[in-house]
């Protein structure tokens, strides 16, 4: 029986992939789950396993050709002499080459980054994937200043993109020069370069793309975090308790931004060439530190969620960001995202919009200072909130309309239970 191999759910906002290589030939054997082929995309570097054991049989996507989300790609016989060759490992050798065994491929978030900080583009035996060497020759780019990510040091489209936005010549009539002035050779000894991870540098060009394309501004705020800090003391042990998850603060700032999305729609929308995308639900993006980098996994349908559930969400999220488990699925499809800061000690900052989105919340430190009330000054927790939004979709009225809701829900906590 025949089974399709199609080429799978690239990620959000990817539509089409680059054959980079077939690892196995038409008429091979090959085991249930073996690495088929590599796709390439802007973004990630995906291996495509077998759906079955079996034979491979017609190869109808070439190395080099682009593909669409579930094209074909070729066919699989099942039962065809993969079962025998399986059997046949522990009493003789198998006919099939070793080298032809692909290595491990990475899980989860680990796709991005993991392995690919050790690539070496120029080290490697193996030539440029058909996509990547065109676009080199096209951009006039050497092979000696693209540093591949793919298997043994293999150069990917996704490289050559990189370099060229890094700095490399795209004309071989440019003379390379280096990104930065040499260091005087007394502090040479003294330097370490690192490549950049993939994760970093997708990291850079996306916060880069954002200023480049949206009219940002930030509008600043502060709260006083009393309410929330006795409320917070008074229901901590009894909440954890019931809830089996210790009572922060972004349940609170979380449910408060919700609350807000809906009385300003166009804070939670979105610009797509000259609509705007008005999106009806809130799938609010944390930012978590990570050893890899900055990550945002969203909390989805945050809108529809109880404190004690957005709590349990992000220390999921969390916990599955610092260990580098992630799946592509919890980072898609955020409407607002919130960045704390004030975990590290920031007491005030600008945050930059997480595109497409049209805006994003910092917190900051909270931090006592003396607060003129009723005429007395009196010593209360405060902190600084700062809104980046895109002003091409997001007036200055409406910015600020949303960040004083935000300060109302969370110095009268009790709006937030109540749904006022």
């Amino acid at each position: 029986m025949a089974k399709e191999i199609r080429v799978p759910t690239l990620g959000e906002s990817v539509t089409e992939a680059t054959i980079g290589q077939w690892f196995k030939k038409q008429g091979e054997a090959v085991s249930d789950g073996e690495t088929l082929l590599e796709l390439e995309t802007d973004k990630v570097t995906l291996e495509v396993p077998a759906p079955a054991a079996g034979t491979l049989g017609e190869i109808i996507a070439k190395e080099g050709d682009t593909v669409e989300v579930n094209a074909l790609l070729g066919m699989l016989e099942e039962g065809s002499g993969a079962g025998a060759a399986a059997s046949d490992s522990g009493g003789k050798k198998d006919e099939a080459p070793a080298k032809k065994e692909p290595e491990p491929a990475p899980s989860g978030s680990e796709v991005d980054t993991v392995g690919m900080e050790n690539a070496r583009g120029r080290d490697s035996d193996m030539p440029p994937a058909p996509s990547a060497a065109k676009m080199m020759a096209d951009k006039g780019v050497s092979a000696e200043q693209v540093s591949g990510s793919g298997k043994r040091g293999q150069v990917l489209k996704g490289d050559v993109i990189e370099a060229l936005a890094s700095g490399a010549p795209s004309s071989p009539a440019e003379t390379p020069k280096a990104a930065r002035p040499e260091s005087p050779s007394a502090d040479a000894d003294r330097e370490e370069r690192v490549r950049m991870t993939k994760l970093r540098q997708t990291i850079a060009r996306r916060l880069k793309d954002a200023q480049n394309s949206a009219a940002m501004l930030t509008t600043y705020n502060e709260v006083d975090m009393t309410a929330v800090m006795e409320m917070r003391k008074k229901y901590k042990d009894l909440f954890e308790k019931k809830h089996g998850v210790k009572l922060g603060f972004m349940g609170f700032f979380t449910k408060a931004v919700t609350h807000a999305l809906q009385e300003v729609p166009a804070v939670n929308a979105e610009i797509d060439g000259t609509d705007v995308i008005y999106k009806h639900f809130c799938h609010i993006g944390v930012a978590v530190g990570t050893d890899k980098g900055l990550v945002v996994p969203v909390v989805r349908d945050a809108d529809q969620m109880s404190i004690a559930e957005v709590e349990k969400e992000i220390g999921r999220l969390g916990k599955a960001a610092r260990d580098g488990k992630l799946g592509m699925a919890d980072m898609q499809g955020g409407t607002f995202t919130i960045s704390n800061g004030g975990v590290y000690g920031s007491l005030m900052s600008s945050p930059i919009l997480n595109a497409p989105q049209s805006g994003i919340l910092g917190m900051h430190k909270i931090q006592e200072r003396p607060m003129a009330i009723g005429g007395q000054v009196v010593i209360r927790p405060m902190m600084y909130l700062a809104l980046s939004y895109d002003h091409r979709i997001v007036d200055g009225k409406e910015a600020v309309t949303f960040l004083v809701r935000v300060k109302e829900s969370l110095e009268d906590p009790e709006r937030l239970v109540l749904d006022l």
